[in-house]
């Protein structure tokens, strides 16, 4: 398995899927903000397709919860308010809680030091926000792939999706953290020492002690 994002290295294989990863990315790099209205046919053009993928596209995102499909009025971009970004945080929390503790009991060597690749990957990119984002998601995502679940990665994922955009947009005005690397590096202490429950509360605590200064950001954004 490469330590890579599995929705970004993914391939589209349809003109839906393609249509969908294109406004999924679109979103979550900003260009697409909260409250932007989403023009099928201009989409469509701009991809090269026509406006029915895009169209299916947009349902599954508005399913998602990231686009909402107004009758006779088309698409806009939907962001999440402060308690569905508490309530999504918590599942993200609780979800990828347990990936890790299936995780422990499988995870190898070169795994991990794959994870420490993806970790170094993260420091190389510091002072650029938006790939800084993309390498936190890669560590996050090749972790929870090596629990064996893809049902439960697939779930995680798209619950990363609907934070993403909100957290490229603080990180891009503040400094990352540097107990952001020192949170990691315990995570693969507690994989390291086959301490499941450890584990589990290290990557719980790290993803829940994220939402404060999150929301702090957003408020004071507003």
């Amino acid at each position: 398995m490469q330590p890579a994002s599995a929705f970004a290295e993914r391939q589209p294989v349809t003109a839906e899927e393609e249509a969908y990863s294109f406004i999924l990315e679109a979103i979550c790099c900003g260009r697409y903000a909260n409250g932007a209205r989403l023009i099928a046919d201009d989409i469509a053009g701009e991809i090269g397709m026509s406006r029915m993928p895009v169209r299916e596209a947009l349902r599954r995102l508005d399913a998602q919860g990231l686009v909402m499909l107004r009758p006779n009025r088309g698409a806009i971009v939907s962001g999440l308010n402060i308690d569905e970004l508490h309530e999504v945080f918590e599942m993200r929390s609780a979800l990828e809680g347990l990936a890790m503790r299936v995780t422990v009991s499988k995870i190898t060597v070169r795994q991990v030091a794959a994870l420490e690749r993806l970790l170094d990957e993260m420091d190389d990119y510091r002072d650029e926000s938006a790939e800084w984002v993309r390498r936190h998601r890669a560590f996050h995502e090749y972790l929870c792939n090596l629990s064996g679940r893809p049902r439960l990665v697939k779930q995680i994922a798209a619950l990363y999706s609907l934070i993403e955009a909100p957290m490229r947009l603080w990180l891009q005005h503040v400094e990352k953290p540097l107990s952001a690397r020192q949170e990691h590096a315990l995570i693969l202490d507690a994989l390291r020492a086959g301490d499941a429950i450890r584990a589990e509360a290290v990557v719980r605590e790290h993803i829940e002690g994220t939402v404060p200064e999150l929301i702090a950001f957003l408020q004071a954004d507003t």
